[in-house]
This record gives structure tokens, C-alpha cells and sequence, in this order.
């Protein structure tokens, strides 16, 4: 795991967020399984038709370890992107975990594996295995596009995309955003007056 990849995972995603101005937040729809799930790592981006997931098994052989499954199913909800058998397999891959705008199964086999799924839900059908789509290239999932590399940071507020030529920047703005809520945190809490002198100060710009 690069250091880059190590800092990131210290920054809630909110304040990745902040630092981008929300402008490559994926919609709310995509939400993780559990609610204590943590996502960091570069995405591996794949492409695949509604109701086709065979080219999912594809790009866990392709993608490295460390590496973040990036799945654009175009928001089909009808057709499961993976099951628990699947997931299990891209976890002893060491795979990071899954970021779909599609759905899963297995809903309980899949949560008891803690593997990191974020995705719009569950459903009882399986997909098919035609083996169509395509592999790391820039792909429109959640109303954001990822490219191959990107890194991705999920976490329960949500997931965000940090492009890969801004990861340097995005990752000081982050960093010194964390440091402000955190110093305001401190002055604040638990003060009466100084609460009210924040919001004194906020109505006053």
C-alpha cells in the first residue's frame, strides 16, 4: 500500500469532500452494507451491460491487490453485480472491496464477510454471463466519472472520488480541513459562550 493510500485512510470523507467542494461526491444512492465499512484504494474501473457480470470475474484477476472493483452496471437494480461467493473470492484476492451503482445478493453471507460493499441494495436474482463490457477505462457511476487510478474513499456518510492528478493537492486540503473541524472541536465543545459566539460570528458573515 502506497503512503498516499495510508493517508487517506485517516480522513473521513467529509472532509475529502470539503476539500473538493463536493463536486465528485457519488450520489447518496450508493451506500454501504455496514455502516463501520472503510474504503480507500485506486480504482479498477469495469463497464459491464444490464444483467451481465461475467466480466467481473475478469477484472478480479486483472486488478491488483490493494486495488478498489469499480462497478458501472448503468444503475440496473433487477440483476445482482455479485453474490457472497463472488465477494469472498475478491476479498482472498486481496482485493479492497466494491464500489457498484448496482446490487448485490447474499445480503447476509455478504455482511458476514466484512469485505467493504457499497452499492444501491440487495436483490434475489443473479446475473448473467455473457461476458460483455469493458475494462479500465473512464466509466460514469453515481453521477460522478471515475478513472482508472482515481482513488476512491468510501465510508457511512458516503463515497467520493479523488481525481489522480489532483491527489497531492486534494490530500493537503483534506489534511488541513480535518485539523479546523478538530481545533473547533475543541475550542467549542461543551463551552456555553463560545457556542454562542460561533454562531454569533456564522450569522454575522
Amino acid at each position: 500500500m502506497t503512503q498516499i493510500i495510508k493517508q487517506y485512510e485517516e480522513i473521513p470523507a467529509t472532509c475529502i469532500s470539503d476539500a473538493l467542494q463536493g463536486l465528485t461526491n457519488m450520489d447518496v444512492s450508493i451506500k454501504p452494507l455496514k455502516e463501520d465499512y472503510k474504503i480507500v484504494g485506486r480504482a479498477f474501473t469495469v463497464k459491464v451491460p444490464v444483467g451481465d457480470n461475467l466480466l467481473v470475474l475478469k477484472a478480479m484477476k486483472e486488478a491488483k491487490a490493494g486495488d478498489v472493483l469499480v462497478i458501472d452496471i448503468n444503475g440496473d437494480t433487477t440483476r445482482a453485480v455479485a453474490g457472497d461467493f463472488v465477494l469472498g473470492m475478491a476479498q482472498t484476492l486481496g482485493i479492497t472491496g466494491v464500489v457498484t451503482n448496482g446490487v448485490i445478493r447474499d445480503i447476509k453471507g455478504s455482511k458476514a464477510l466484512n469485505f467493504p460493499v457499497f452499492c444501491q441494495g440487495t436483490t434475489l436474482a443473479a446475473g448473467g454471463k455473457g461476458g460483455f463490457g469493458d475494462m479500465n477505462i473512464p466509466i460514469s457511476l453515481g453521477g460522478t466519472t471515475v478513472n482508472p487510478g482515481d482513488i476512491i474513499v468510501g465510508d457511512a456518510d458516503g463515497v467520493i472520488v479523488v481525481p489522480q492528478h489532483i491527489e497531492e493537492e486534494t490530500l493537503k486540503k483534506s489534511l488541513e480541513k480535518l485539523q479546523r473541524d478538530e481545533n473547533r472541536e475543541q475550542a467549542i465543545s461543551g463551552n456555553i459562550e463560545a457556542i454562542h459566539k460561533y454562531i454569533d460570528d456564522m450569522l454575522s458573515k
